[in-house]
């Protein structure tokens, strides 16, 4: 048993990690990634922007590339709810009795970079944000995990990705716009079986454009998947319709 522990905990330290091409480490991620049909999580999340904070619990259900629905509560009470889609982003609060419901720049400008509904749904599931396997990568070993970056990056955007090399689960990824002072960090503290696949445990974003800063702490309380989800979503009357330029 002892001889069975060194040898997992040695593989795990990186002292047998084996140099791979960019396109092997690529495969191997997508081969990894959580398999499911829909999703049903309990999570706790901490918000702060610098100027607001707040620490609601947090209702998270997918359906597979269609939905995400997001309930949040304060002491058991209903602060918000939002409902995305590959088309939209839908919400309202009930602090000052508002909602919204247009394209994907509100979740942009809370981040700081472009998304859409797949980056969401990947960043949630601790995926690569954007499609690896549409451009060519250069892999090197950084602190005994694998690291992309594009061959061809644009001056205008730059992407790391870092990945582990026991699971091949995004370790962290960053998101430079150099000249817009704009930096998202996003990384996936430690990890989960949810059945026998690996699915984030907690998730820390933070997000900076010029001098402001926003941080995001997701904790994954407990996760059910491929359970029958209902995604309820109405807005009540009387609520003012917010937009966002």
């Amino acid at each position: 048993m002892i001889l069975q522990s060194c040898k997992g905990t040695k593989g795990l330290t990186g002292s047998t990690i084996k140099k791979l091409k960019a396109e092997k480490v690529i495969s191997n991620h997508y081969n990894k990634a959580f398999n499911f049909e829909t999703i049903n999580a309990k999570v706790k999340v901490k918000y702060d922007d610098g100027k607001q904070s707040f620490s609601p619990n947090v209702t998270i259900r997918m359906e597979k590339d269609k939905k995400i629905w997001i309930s949040a509560k304060i002491l058991g009470i209903t602060l918000a709810k939002v409902l995305i889609t590959p088309e939209k982003v839908s919400y309202y609060e009930k602090i000052d009795n508002t909602y919204f419901e247009g394209d994907f720049k509100v979740i942009s400008d809370w981040l700081g970079t472009e998304l859409d509904f797949n980056k969401v749904q990947e960043l949630l599931l601790g995926q690569a944000l954007f499609d690896l396997k549409d451009e060519k990568y250069l892999a090197s070993l950084e602190n005994k995990k694998y690291q992309l970056q594009p061959k061809n990056e644009l001056e205008l955007f730059e992407r790391i990705f870092v990945i582990n090399p026991d699971s091949f689960k995004m370790f962290s990824q960053q998101l430079k716009q150099p000249l817009e002072n704009r930096n998202l960090q996003i990384k996936y503290r430690t990890y989960q079986k949810v059945g026998n696949q690996d699915f984030p445990k907690e998730i820390d974003i933070e997000a900076f454009e010029d001098a402001k800063k926003t941080r995001i702490e997701i904790e994954y309380r407990t996760v059910n998947y491929n359970a029958n989800v209902s995604f309820p979503f109405k807005v009540p009357s009387g609520y003012k319709q917010v937009t966002i330029k």
